[in-house]
């Protein structure tokens, strides 16, 4: 079966995409955020050309450019980029789908930074049913979404919640990944960070009952 000339420039086109995803990629662990920006635009605009918009290959990409923003501090940008791989995957997946759900938690990551912390709940706590449907309890992908409520209830206050999140969490990494994983030792600096929390609040609690 011969290729047409159009379907020959298609597949040309792509590989020609995924070699500057591949950069992307390069620049943005190497913390070259503006040579990273600018090659996931010019992925992005290769694949919403040769592939269109809702193509799950042109959602990975703006999923990536979310991720890219956040991390510059680019907060209403990676919002906007996060919601239509949101809104993407939805429809050409399903919303249960393991890239739907990264999304939901890198959604939820973002809520949380912006200090929307109601709306951080509701995300996670969707990713995490959903990760628990899917996937393993012990699955990597849903201990991230355990540490990230974790994290959300530190912020909160609700010390109990917290440290239910990271004990769960640090006993997944601990199985599936072993006890020296960097993830296993975030966790651990979370609690750490939760135990002077609990302290600070205990040693005040008794100061104000000595002084009544």
């Amino acid at each position: 079966m011969r290729e047409t000339g159009e379907n020959t420039w298609l597949i040309s086109d792509e590989l020609a995409t995924d070699s500057l995803h591949k950069l992307d990629n390069l620049y943005f662990n190497q913390g070259k955020f503006k040579e990273a920006e600018a090659m996931y635009k010019r992925a992005l605009e290769g694949r919403e050309k040769s592939l269109g918009p809702d193509h799950i290959s042109t959602l990975s990409t703006v999923n990536h450019l979310g991720n890219l923003f956040k991390d510059q501090g680019k907060l209403k940008e990676a919002e906007a980029m996060y919601t239509r791989a949101l809104e993407g995957y939805k429809k050409a997946v399903r919303p249960d789908h393991t890239l739907t759900l990264s999304t939901v938690n890198n959604l939820g990551t973002l809520y949380l930074i912006q200090g929307k912390f109601k709306e951080a709940e509701t995300m996670y706590e969707r990713a995490l049913e959903g990760w628990e449907k899917s996937l393993e309890p012990g699955h990597t992908s849903t201990l991230d979404t355990v540490n990230n409520l974790g994290n959300l209830y530190l912020n909160q206050g609700k010390s109990r919640e917290a440290e239910a999140m990271y004990e769960r969490a640090l006993r997944g990494y601990q199985s599936a990944l072993g006890p020296n994983h960097p993830k296993s030792s975030q966790v651990m600096c979370n609690m750490e960070s939760l135990q002077r929390i609990q302290g600070s609040t205990s040693r005040h609690l008794q100061l104000n009952a000595s002084m009544s």
